[in-house]
């Protein structure tokens, strides 16, 4: 995991968010995951007028960064994610690619004006983790709404979705190792 942020340090998620999300996503992953130390200064893809960051060029730049073979890079931030063609997005990743990034800024209580839930923030990013961890490893979207590869525009549609894979998306991934 890549913490991602603004050269001013704007954005950059917490050690303590970083490393909670970390031990959460290798227990359910069953896997290895570290967090890195050296941050990705994602001004280069911040968008003044909007006040977001596009997230498909900090995939890139993940891309090129050093990682051992087989291994995923995820980006995670507290900036607010965009693509063009969306008013935002949770995060992004590259089919079968080897980078992903989250962002906890809509997946906060705060940004609905709610006191802030440590918990849920945590349960929320490491739905959307998953989401785009399965994105990785090639799953695409699954019709089963309790499935954490289900579709979702709104924290409800989150919040909905369990912190694992749907038997189908299970093996699917299982098969892939």
């Amino acid at each position: 995991m890549v913490p991602v942020g603004l050269a001013s340090g704007d954005g950059l998620p917490e050690l303590e968010l970083m490393d909670r999300l970390a031990a959460e996503a290798a227990r359910v992953m069953q896997t290895d995951c570290q967090v890195e130390t050296q941050s990705l200064p994602a001004d280069f893809a911040f968008d003044e007028i909007r006040s977001q960051v596009w997230s498909t060029p900090l995939l890139a730049k993940l891309q090129e960064r050093r990682r051992p073979y087989g291994a995923v890079l995820l980006g995670v931030t507290e900036l607010d994610l965009y693509v063009p063609v969306l008013t935002f997005v949770f995060g992004e990743a590259q089919l079968r690619g080897p980078a992903a990034v989250v962002s906890a800024h809509r997946l906060r209580e705060e940004y609905y004006g709610m006191p802030p839930n440590g918990p849920s923030l945590v349960e929320r990013l490491l739905k959307e983790t998953l989401h785009e961890l399965g994105h990785t490893q090639g799953l695409k979207h699954c019709n089963d709404w309790r499935c954490v590869m289900s579709s979702a525009h709104t924290v409800e549609r989150i919040d909905i979705r369990q912190a694992g894979f749907c038997p189908t998306c299970a093996r699917a991934i299982a098969s892939r190792f």
